[in-house]
């Protein structure tokens, strides 16, 4: 294992690697479903979350869904 810095929102973070976005995810406790991915700047398709791998020093941006009426 080797640890990861990356970016989230802006913020550094690191995570033991290897990870994937789903990883990540689950770290962070957000629902894959209620979620965008950007990775680099490329939308990652929720199908692909877990083969996609972090490496060290990506830019991952997460926006969360609110619902509301």
């Amino acid at each position: 294992m080797r640890e990861l810095r990356i970016s989230v929102n802006g913020e550094p973070r690191t995570l033991e690697g290897p990870a994937t976005i789903a990883d990540l995810l689950q770290e962070l406790r957000l629902n894959p479903r209620m979620v965008v991915v950007e990775l680099n700047r490329q939308i990652i398709r929720r199908p692909v979350l877990e083969a996609t791998a972090l490496s060290d020093g990506d830019t991952v941006e997460v926006v969360h869904f609110v619902g509301g009426g």
